[in-house]
């Protein structure tokens, strides 16, 4: 069955953002020329998904307004004379379908997930998280879709991470089938290194079929006394196949302050109108 919705979880506190996220929704912040979120919503309409289901909470009415049409801002812009950007503007409200449900209270990612259930239909489905920002020439979550149409199985992204790092992520058992392709036998979430079945660290894309809903109902509250969906996803290795794809390009963590300054830089190295500009500001700063 073909994967045509996907679900963007942005209703956590923001808390490592502080004190910012009190009236802004960390998806909002700007990285170089755009909000955050829109980074994976573009991934996304590049891979094919033609419907979005964005679980959200109090406090984030930013993120709706972003993506619905504003006569006012639009007719300001045509009275102006702003063309380009009133072009802009027109895509940004038109780029995607997208439904709102909230999370009435942030106990994890499984249960952020599972609010979304009622929503898709018993398909297949993309869960995205939108502070992992991805580089590559062809968008990973295409990939992804690509290997859960040929394998007939979910799929978690996954890139290699360090010793000291297996405490900040889901890690698999892997078994390695193609280039870049690994079937998962076990997950474990945030183990110690020793503790560890790899180097292998779970990221924020999936391809994921609508038994996860299943796991997830029965899935007892873990780590931090929430719910976590690399436990769901163990449970579901019991029914269903299960692979990673080792993700091509580069990664950015914009979900801490210092990485999402990091993306900025990075990314904004790479814009055609502000990255010489940038190039020559940093040169200029004390080593």
């Amino acid at each position: 069955m073909k994967v045509r919705r996907a679900v963007i979880t942005a209703a956590g506190w923001g808390t490592r953002f502080l004190p910012i996220t009190r009236s802004q929704p960390k998806e909002m912040l700007p990285l170089v020329d755009k909000p955050l979120i829109q980074y994976g919503v573009e991934e996304a309409i590049s891979s094919g998904i033609e419907q979005f289901i964005m679980v959200t909470s109090m406090n984030k009415r930013a993120i709706e307004d972003y993506f619905d049409r504003s006569s006012e801002l639009e007719n300001f812009l045509e009275r102006k004379g702003e063309t380009a950007l009133l072009e802009q503007m027109k895509q940004i409200s038109g780029m995607v379908d997208i439904c709102y449900v909230r999370q009435k209270e942030q106990l994890g990612l499984g249960h952020a997930l599972l609010t979304a259930k009622n929503l898709l239909d018993d398909e297949p489905f993309a869960l995205i998280l939108p502070d992992d920002i991805i580089e590559s020439k062809t968008p990973t979550l295409k990939k992804m879709i690509d290997i859960y149409e040929k394998y007939g199985g979910g799929v978690v992204a996954v890139e290699k991470i360090s010793d000291a790092d297996t405490k900040k992520y889901g890690v698999i058992k892997p078994e390695k089938i193609a280039d870049n392709v690994y079937q998962v036998f076990g997950l474990v979430e945030k183990p110690a290194p020793s503790a560890a079945p790899s180097r292998l660290g779970i990221i924020g894309r999936y391809v994921l079929s609508p038994r996860i809903f299943k796991m997830l109902e029965n899935t007892r509250p873990g780590k931090g006394g929430e719910i976590q969906l690399t436990d769901a996803l163990q449970g579901l290795l019991k029914h269903e196949k299960m692979f990673a794809y080792e993700i091509e390009g580069i990664r950015h963590d914009a979900g801490t302050p210092l990485g999402w300054l990091k993306a900025n830089i990075a990314l904004g190295l790479k814009n055609k109108s502000i990255g010489p500009e940038l190039k020559k500001y940093l040169k200029t700063l004390p080593k």
